[in-house]
């Protein structure tokens, strides 16, 4: 078994909430801010989004470094004791090869970051451009390195947004966006996320532990012709179920990006046929795109920050879930993650 690590904060901007909280709350309560942008598809019809508001109206590389600083200070906030120049900060940001990716990301907006929020953290923080798998390559990588005692903890932090007209106008292009004229498709969005991670200390409260991560690739990609089998998250779950040393029927609920479009459904209904072998009633699947919109890389540590607030407030179905999330390049990861104390965390 993996050791566990402990996720004791959390910080979140998106568009229906200003912190972590607010945010929470919101989509507990199914409540969205789908609005028309100033963007028009190529039906004429205005491109609905869910847009995040702030003091002002900043646009571009800006705007993520503002969101993504209120995320991280919103959960060092509530992190008592947490000298920033000893946390690395380990940035997600969208692939590369995304249509309409900003030219000014990288180490500019992590050192605008900084400047944003008057702090220096760990000189072993670093920036990944993994899209929507990047905040659990980030968890990994933050794991190995406490484990090493290179840092005595570290944020994952994810800011993206697809309210790019050369972003938007690619997925529309591609048939992926949600308008009347298509059904199949997503609502775009934007969010910055952070969460705390350090290893399990007896006494914390309102802790999660982060159980088994896996890691895979899809050959029959959404683009693909292949046919969808759901071998990638089948074999990233599996993985991360080995790691926590679980079944799938051990696990109370799943987390996962799908956002509206029927491949994600597809692939996390094969997965689940494939890899259960108790009958559950009950295993809810829960995806914050309802509510926040498709926000890319930053919708693992939203996953982490909306499961913690769960299980703190004892919301959750159970004490054990599931999130998974998967690039359009094939790229799979799972997490397990348990809302035991984490004094039984440790034990486990």
């Amino acid at each position: 078994m993996a050791e566990p690590l402990a996720i004791r904060a959390a910080g979140l901007v998106t568009g229906v909430g200003l912190d972590w909280e607010s945010s929470c709350a919101a989509i507990r309560a199914g409540l969205n801010h789908f609005t028309e942008t100033r963007f028009i598809a190529r039906g004429g019809d205005w491109i609905v989004a869910s847009e995040v508001t702030l003091a002002e109206p900043w646009r571009g590389a800006t705007k993520l470094a503002k969101m993504a600083a209120q995320a991280i200070g919103d959960c060092l906030a509530r992190a008592a004791g947490i000298e920033p120049k000893e946390t690395a900060l380990l940035l997600c940001l969208a692939e590369e090869t995304r249509p309409g990716r900003l030219a000014e990301l990288g180490s500019p907006l992590f050192f605008e970051i900084e400047r944003e929020l008057g702090i220096s953290f760990h000189p072993a923080s670093r920036v990944l451009a993994d899209g929507r798998v990047g905040g659990a390559v980030a968890t990994f990588q933050a794991r190995r390195m406490i484990a090493k005692g290179e840092v005595g903890q570290a944020i994952v932090a994810g800011v993206d947004s697809l309210l790019v007209g050369a972003t938007l106008t690619a997925f529309d292009d591609a048939d992926r966006l949600l308008t009347q004229e298509n059904s199949n498709g997503f609502i775009p969005g934007e969010a910055a996320a952070a969460v705390l991670v350090g290893k399990p200390r007896a006494g914390d409260a309102s802790t999660l532990a982060l159980r088994g991560l896996g890691f895979a690739r899809e050959a029959a990609t959404i683009a693909s012709e292949e046919p969808l089998r759901a071998d990638g998250l089948v074999s990233a779950i599996g993985g991360a179920l080995g790691e926590a040393g679980l079944d799938l029927g051990d696990l109370d609920y799943r987390a996962a990006d799908v956002n509206g479009e029927h491949y994600g459904f597809k692939e996390t209904s094969l997965a689940l046929a494939r890899l259960l072998r108790v009958r559950k009633p009950e295993f809810d699947l829960w995806h914050p795109a309802d509510c926040i919109g498709e926000v890319g890389a930053a919708v693992v540590p939203v996953m982490l920050a909306t499961t913690l607030a769960a299980m703190r407030d004892d919301y959750a179905p159970g004490r054990r879930a599931l999130l998974h999330a998967g690039n359009d390049d094939g790229r799979r990861a799972a997490l397990i993650v348990e809302g035991a104390p984490l004094a039984q965390a440790a034990a486990a």
